[in-house]
């Protein structure tokens, strides 16, 4: 394919407390997200597999077709042999070629899986825009999933054997795609759980009706070191918020986002604050200090606290709010780009990071990284819904932090509202917190 739509796309988040992932018929898991679901179960992800067909009318009117939704059935137990053993595997029984008139039953299935999972879940379905029915109606079920806690993803099938990706732009929104880049050890055993399928990628029979599906050339496109999703609730906005669109909204706006007043601001700072695994810091950097809300409170805890930000007018509030406090500073900084000078044992990123681009993000990464003294803190937490013109998401924010190797993770708080994680310096050694006990 000359045009590649999906060469710029962000890094697929796999930051989750568990894996769903739906097909319509037993191989398009494999196919489609082979090597997502033998990432996840490799990283300790649960994962689960539900599949709304046996797939018995792939090969209409061949001779050897008898027994074939049983066939398929057992060749996808095996090949999640290859790709997640531990993996749970749920067949609905479904007629193959009528989810459409099936829908009902195929989303009370869904909530049925999804109704006790934890808050962080990735639903991965085959692709709503993939022009075959079954998959069109399976991805647009997955689809009214799609909100706080669950995220959802297509995964392309047929798109590789008679999609043109030069008629994309209206299928797939500015942004939308997501990529997820295998391993040499996961590529093979995708590759191994491919063939295990034998009746979609060898002929089931040599007369007429009885040819491979899945031929030679479409299976090169499920093979590649990487594999491709689009994105359910993909974000417009490709480049980091300026400081003008953040100075006029604390103009106008007495306490934006209810940072005094919002009691979900004020258990947010609580439960950070109670993260901290030191009792006291020498010197904090909060990036983006916004009026000082915060910045107050890690005074108590800290010889010194540098809060950056943006706004003019913010500043000016958190002058007001914690001024005449002598270890106290502020200094107005376009972030990431115009960076505080000095070390830090710890740094502080609250509802910031979803603001930057991705490029921007990795900036900040690198310079937080640099910033931090040996055995120094960065402590994150971000909301997790959409936040309208934000590039990038909580969940993606903390994705991008969680596989950074400048530092490792010591403590992860997920709700359905925010995600709020502690990092140290990769093996710094840290003296550990106080003891204490009956």
């Amino acid at each position: 394919m000359k045009a590649r739509p999906w060469t710029d796309a962000r890094l697929l988040d796999v930051m989750v407390d568990r894996l769903v992932v739906l097909a319509a018929h037993p191989d398009d898991e494999t196919l489609g997200a082979g090597g997502l679901i033998s990432a996840a179960e490799a990283a300790g992800i649960d994962v689960s597999i539900v599949v709304a067909t046996d797939g018995e009318a792939s090969h209409p009117g061949a001779a050897d077709a008898a027994g074939l939704g049983a066939r398929r059935r057992l060749e996808l137990v095996a090949a999640l042999g290859e790709l997640a053993p531990r993996a749970r595997l749920r067949f609905l029984g479904l007629p193959d070629g009528g989810l459409r008139e099936n829908a009902g039953a195929l989303r009370r299935a869904l909530e049925s899986e999804l109704g006790a999972m934890p808050f962080s879940v990735l639903l991965a379905a085959p692709w709503w825009g993939d022009g075959h029915r079954d998959h069109r109606i399976a991805g647009e079920t997955a689809l009214a999933f799609q909100g706080a806690g669950v995220r959802v993803v297509g995964y392309p099938i047929w798109f590789w054997h008679w999609g043109d990706p030069d008629a994309l732009d209206g299928a797939v929104p500015r942004g939308a795609w997501r990529k997820l880049s295998l391993t040499q050890s996961i590529a093979a055993a995708k590759r191994a759980a491919i063939r295990r399928h034998a009746s979609q990628v060898t002929p089931l029979s040599d007369a007429d009706g009885g040819e491979a599906i899945v031929h030679e050339r479409m299976v090169a496109h499920f093979t590649r070191p990487f594999e491709l999703f689009v994105d359910g609730a993909p974000s417009d906005a490709t480049a980091s918020v300026t400081a003008p669109t953040f100075e006029e909204y604390f103009r106008t706006h007495e306490d934006p986002w209810g940072f005094e007043t919002s009691w979900y601001e004020e258990r947010k700072r609580q439960t950070l604050l109670a993260a901290l695994p030191e009792r006291r810091f020498r010197h904090v950097l909060e990036l983006g200090c916004a009026t000082g809300v915060l910045t107050a409170q890690l005074a108590a805890r800290a010889d010194s606290v540098l809060g950056v930000d943006m706004s003019v007018t913010a500043l000016e509030r958190a002058h007001q709010r914690v001024g005449g406090d002598p270890g106290v500073r502020f200094e107005r900084r376009t972030l990431p780009h115009e960076w505080p000078h000095g070390r830090f044992d710890l740094v502080v990123l609250s509802e910031v990071g979803y603001y930057w681009s991705s490029a921007d993000l990795g900036v900040a990464r690198r310079r937080i990284a640099s910033t931090l003294t040996g055995g120094g803190i960065l402590v994150a937490c971000h909301w997790r819904h959409a936040i309208p013109d934000a590039p990038l998401t909580g969940d993606e924010v903390h994705a991008a932090l969680g596989h950074d190797r400048a530092w490792t993770r010591m403590l992860r708080h997920l709700e359905s509202d925010f995600v709020l994680e502690v990092f140290e310096r990769a093996g710094a050694a840290r003296a550990g917190g106080e003891a204490g006990g009956p």
